[in-house]
């Protein structure tokens, strides 16, 4: 049995087809023991947020374990198998290891650094250990939330970033007086685009419009920042 990591993300995938893929699996137990039932899946590990969907599974095989987890979020989520494959990354063995312990420390977050992810992965393996989490993905977890653990609390990452937005609005604040109840425009919408947004919904803006060069990173971020301000 190998580590197979199949998923699909603010990274790979455009607002809407994301949505439907994560409205679609949620906290959906099936999806748990819908792939059990599949012939090449041991055990399995759901995470799924606003940002992403990752199945995490113990399997016999690199291509049956793929094929089982792809065809499953297809039929769960309404969206065409071929469409979703465009949009899905896998990580096997080695690579599918790292990628969590990645996504742990908060590195592959919208907002890098950022803590919450610990509790969603802990909570993840909660949902899935009575149905479909054994013995290796007990292991990997439970190495995953303390090496996260450890990298929030010794590296500062989670500081590091937020850091240097305090400053750039200071020197907003400086240069044009308070800035709540105005509106913003934030460009870019990678990880300190994100942060950003955030920093500024926190401090009382008004409208935050984000520019970026792609639509639909934009769109995700824009919404995910309306979604904080609500």
């Amino acid at each position: 049995m190998s580590v197979l990591v199949v998923g699909i993300s603010h990274r790979s995938a455009p607002v809407r087809l994301l949505e439907q893929v994560t409205v679609g699996v949620g906290d959906n137990p099936g999806v748990v023991a819908g792939l059990r039932e599949t012939g090449p899946v041991a055990e399995a590990v759901v995470l799924s947020t606003c940002n992403r969907v990752e199945v995490y599974a113990d399997t016999e095989g690199f291509h049956a374990g793929v094929d089982a987890v792809s065809d499953l979020l297809a039929r769960i989520s309404g969206v065409p198998l071929d469409d979703l494959k465009k949009h899905l990354y896998v990580h096997w063995e080695g690579q599918a290891v790292l990628h969590l312990f990645e996504v742990a420390c908060g590195l592959d977050s919208m907002v890098v650094g950022e803590s919450q992810i610990l509790g969603q992965l802990r909570r993840a393996y909660a949902t899935s250990r009575d149905e479909g989490a054994g013995p290796t993905l007990h292991e990997l977890f439970q190495k995953a939330l303390k090496v996260g653990k450890r990298a929030h609390s010794e590296t500062g990452i989670d500081e590091a970033g937020r850091s240097l937005v305090t400053v750039g609005l200071e020197r907003a604040v400086a240069a044009v007086g308070p800035l709540a109840g105005r509106s913003v425009l934030v460009v870019g919408a990678g990880s300190m685009g994100a942060l950003s947004g955030a920093t500024l919904r926190r401090a009382g803006c008004g409208e935050v419009v984000v520019a970026n060069r792609t639509l639909a990173r934009a769109q995700r971020l824009a919404e995910t920042l309306e979604g904080d301000r609500k």
